[in-house]
């Protein structure tokens, strides 16, 4: 590490009640390690391009060492009461909460959501260790009512063994305890590859997995080049489940790449969510609602409202509507001042983002707002508001990931129905309308996992969050999620006798 680098390093923790919390190695079987062939790479605010801190870069045999120790940790691990499990879990969620302050913090400067949004993820990833924490003393089994004579029946539930997680880079801490909660309630060790955009908050985690009580060896963080180490965990049989959340193109390849081991795969992949207004709504409150699905996180969340569909009837006053709530969202970084957006990650998704609203103009679309000269940093991108769009711009077709707002007119719930269903992606769809045959209509006929009617906030612990189509296979959160790190094992207990009584 540089003398500047460690000048970096040393501003930042300044900023932390806790400067333990933010480390720079990775965490194998309850130690913090370097990677073993020296190599490192830069972590920096997307805000300011500034440098804070460096990761290593581990090397394969390090990746491979990380199972060996999880593999016996595991044991043990299974082997404790739930309640046991429960307790660890417990604790660090009491551990995340008293220091979700310089959790938000860590994670305003690398990944660049403004401090309050960041604040609002830490609580969030927090509800999620409390609640596996809490379903992990539910893992129920079966009895089944005996078709052999003189014999019992029934269903176990168990660990399916070594858990392994590639997680994003939008929300660094809470698609983290998401998975690894579920998991390390089933009895599960976890192998965390974190997004080397956004490191820290993963080891953050750690930190406090540590001094919760988790076992060396069942929570681990590993870094290293992306396609390296998970061509490794993919292909690496000891691993028994995978869960992913990302893009759909990357997800079809760890699905390649796991094929030879037989893996259980959790995929949390692309979306490109329809806002769908009815000619019933008020304009006003519909639009307010859009704003805020799309907006959050700068537009960089696969829940993000892509394609706002306005009934023809009320397109106008919505359009009006929405273009004042939205010309009054500010920009800038997240850690100075109240700001409603931050940076984008880095300079490609800012020329993504670019080349999608020039495509759209080039396609006929119309732009409302979005004067980039206005942008407060090259990792910055104003608004946009695009009206006119249709089927064949990318602003449509593709999961944008960006500040861009598309709306279209249509003219019937037949034509919505068609227009919202238009898409490779099914995770999530919202729809405002109180007329309820609509909302049935729709709310049926939309091909997707999810759909939020009347409200903007969808997702929690209790909420079984996934998607169709490819969006994804299997189910995060809710009384299901723990199911993907179950293996639910069948018995037949024979030659028992015949049972009398009085």
């Amino acid at each position: 590490m540089t003398m500047l680098s460690t000048q970096l390093s040393t501003a930042l923790t300044k900023r932390l009640n806790d400067p333990r919390l933010f480390r720079q190695y990775a965490y194998i079987n309850g130690k913090w390690t370097h990677g073993d062939a020296g190599r490192e790479e830069a972590v920096v605010d997307p805000a300011t391009n500034a440098v804070i801190g460096h990761i290593p870069l581990l090397e394969g045999n390090q990746i491979t060492a990380t199972v060996d120790a999880a593999e016996i940790a595991f044991v043990q691990w299974r082997a404790l009461r739930a309640d046991e499990r429960c307790e660890r879990l417990l604790a660090w969620y009491d551990l995340i909460q008293a220091n979700r302050e310089d959790l938000a913090t860590i994670m305003t400067l690398e990944q660049g959501k403004p401090l309050p949004d960041a604040r609002g993820e830490v609580e969030y990833g927090a509800s999620f260790v409390r609640w596996f924490a809490e379903e992990g003393k539910r893992t129920y089994g079966e009895t089944i009512p005996s078709h052999i004579p003189n014999a019992s029946l029934g269903t176990l539930k168990e660990p399916v063994g070594i858990a392994a997680m590639i997680t994003p880079w939008n929300f660094p801490l809470a698609m983290i305890t998401r998975k690894a909660a579920a998991a390390l309630a089933a009895g599960c060790p976890v192998i965390v590859k974190p997004a080397n955009e956004t490191p820290f908050s993963a080891l953050a985690l750690a930190e406090l997995a540590e001094r919760a009580g988790i076992p060396a060896g069942i929570f681990n963080v590993v870094l290293g080049e992306p396609a390296e180490v998970s061509k490794i965990l993919c292909s690496e049989p000891r691993i028994r489940a995978l869960s992913f959340t990302g893009s759909t193109r990357v997800g079809r390849l760890l699905m390649e790449q796991s094929a030879s081991t037989v893996k259980r795969l959790s995929l949390e992949l692309g979306g490109n969510a329809p806002f769908i207004v009815g000619p019933d709504m008020d304009p006003e409150e519909a639009a307010y609602a859009a704003v805020d699905a799309k907006f959050q996180t700068a537009g960089q969340d696969c829940l993000a409202a892509n394609r706002i569909l306005v009934h023809e009837s009320i397109h106008d006053a919505f359009v009006t509507a929405f273009t004042e709530r939205m010309a009054a969202l500010t920009v800038g970084n997240g850690l100075k001042g109240e700001v409603d957006l931050g940076p984008l990650i880095h300079r490609q998704a800012v020329e993504k983002a670019a080349a999608i609203v020039d495509d759209a103009i080039s396609r006929g679309a119309t732009q409302i707002l979005g004067d980039q000269r206005q942008a407060p940093g090259e990792n910055f991108f104003m608004p946009v508001l695009l009206t006119g769009v249709t089927p064949q711009m990318k602003v449509w077709r593709e999961e944008n990931f960006a500040p861009v707002a598309g709306i279209t007119a249509y003219g019937s719930d037949e034509e919505v129905i068609a227009l919202a269903n238009d898409t490779e992606y099914g995770l999530a769809a919202y729809l405002y309308t109180h007329d309820i045959r609509r909302i049935w209509k729709l709310m049926r006929a939309l091909e997707y996992g999810m759909v939020s009617v009347n409200s903007v906030k969808m997702t929690g612990p209790p909420v079984p969050f996934g998607g169709v189509k490819q969006s994804g296979l299997g189910r995060e959160g809710g009384a299901t999620g723990i199911d993907e790190y179950l293996e639910t094992k069948y018995y037949c207990l024979g030659a028992l006798g015949s049972v009398s009584g009085s």
